[in-house]
């Protein structure tokens, strides 16, 4: 199995922007694009394979046939045959919603699918933009409940300003929304699930107020402050380096001013690569291909080596 691309599933959402086009150059129509969805296992959204023999292969059918080489044992035995991440780029033009996400108990219980820990690298920022995440003091569930009623929700929540390469480990329970003028790349649990309790009183196309999930959400928020979730990750060059190992995923950044090459062998997890600046060509046992900013490559866990050929990238490398 050689590297794999796969065609962007692009989702128009209200706050929604261009900038998916205009620096990242995927192919979208719409002025309201605000997601791409690289890497895919969700149902009604699977990922195509857009490269090599395997084109037009869907990462489920490859799954079925392949399992465990292109997974990793390891993996197979926790997630079976589900792909146990899903890869955005996202771009906020908008501010998002509030929202929250459930752990991976609750998410059981109520929907039957996974919890959605994530993890967020600021690709792009506007001057001044922010996000938002968790709260700015320790609340209680009913000063919580009260803020809802009076409208005054945002005074409680911690605000901050973001740069190009910041990045964020948002654990389950904790509040949250990406801020007008982001563009982030995403690394999350599959899981489609998502409590929103604010929505700044906008309506759809439809002229519709969203849906908001209060009660739902209530017993899912951790209401206490926390700084946990600034990741301070060092960045040699040439050379793998940590930024979050949580069990759910590990992902490595890479700046990288020169090949390099990787002895995978002993991985036994498939490595993905999203590229966040530059270009480079990673080759595996069997093949190779191209990447550029904005781009997303799956290489399959069978492989033995991992070859990355460029004179300036960067890289987000996530494995199991």
């Amino acid at each position: 199995m050689y590297p794999l691309k796969f065609k962007p599933i692009l989702k128009e959402r209200l706050w929604g922007g261009t900038k998916l086009k205009d620096v990242l150059s995927k192919p979208i129509e719409s002025d309201i694009t605000g997601e791409s969805w690289e890497l895919s296992g969700v149902d009604g959204d699977i990922s195509e394979i857009s490269n090599g023999p395997l084109e037009g292969t869907s990462l489920q059918e490859l799954i079925a046939k392949e399992g465990g080489q292109l997974l990793g044992k390891g993996v197979v035995e926790r997630f079976g045959t589900d792909f146990p991440i899903l890869i955005k780029f996202i771009d906020a033009k908008q501010d998002l919603s509030i929202q929250l996400h459930p752990n991976d108990e609750l998410a059981k219980k109520r929907h039957d699918s996974f919890g959605k820990t994530e993890m967020w690298y600021i690709m792009d920022a506007d001057p001044g933009a922010k996000l938002i995440v968790g709260f700015n003091k320790d609340v209680e569930k009913e000063e919580y409940i009260e803020s809802l009623k009076e409208n005054t929700l945002l005074d409680l929540l911690n605000y901050e300003e973001v740069k190009e390469g910041d990045t964020f480990f948002i654990n389950t329970g904790k509040i949250h929304a990406i801020g007008a003028g982001v563009l982030l790349a995403e690394i999350q649990q599959t899981s489609d699930i998502t409590y929103r309790v604010f929505d700044f009183n906008r309506k759809d196309k439809n002229g519709n107020l969203r849906e908001l999930h209060t009660e739902l959400a209530l017993d899912a928020i951790d209401y206490t402050k926390k700084d946990d979730f600034k990741v301070n990750y060092p960045s040699d060059k040439n050379v793998a380096n940590t930024m979050v190992d949580c069990p759910y995923f590990k992902t490595n950044f890479m700046e990288l001013t020169e090949g390099i090459q990787q002895d995978v062998s002993n991985r036994d997890s498939f490595t993905i690569y999203m590229c966040v600046g530059g270009s480079a060509t990673i080759s595996n046992d069997w093949g190779n291909a191209q990447i550029r900013k904005g781009e997303t490559i799956l290489v399959s866990a069978s492989s033995q080596k991992i070859d990355i050929e460029t004179d300036g990238a960067k890289l987000l490398e996530v494995t199991i």
